[in-house]
């Protein structure tokens, strides 16, 4: 019998409307080294997605280069995220971040927060 390895992936990215909006507003902010993808408790489902300029790595933190742009997750949100793709969406005069999320087991109504099995 032989052993296999395995070595599973750790996925974050960005449509290339996402990784624009972003490259955009880090021109803006020199002291920016990137954008935070973070996890909080929140919302009528339990958690809710954040996004935040990073000017200083934090030591628990993974960061993903994805095309220019360096996004920063905290190793323990990372389970909450893996494959997650984020895109920036204009509908009418609102523009966001839209996360299309694998783990993602349910959102509510309003779209604010999401549960996980």
């Amino acid at each position: 019998m032989t052993a296999e390895v395995f070595t599973p992936t750790v996925a974050v990215t960005m449509t290339p409307t996402a990784v624009k909006h972003v490259r955009k507003q880090l021109d803006k902010k020199p002291e920016a080294k990137g954008i935070r993808l973070a996890i909080k408790k929140s919302g009528c489902s339990g958690f809710k997605y954040e996004t935040q300029w990073v000017e200083e790595a934090a030591a628990d933190d993974k960061v993903f280069h994805i095309d220019g742009v360096d996004v920063f997750v905290k190793e323990e949100h990372l389970p909450l995220v893996n494959g997650i793709e984020i895109d920036f969406v204009t509908e009418g005069v609102n523009s966001l971040f839209q996360f299309r999320n694998p783990n993602a087991t349910a959102e509510c109504g309003c779209g604010e927060s999401f549960t996980v099995a």
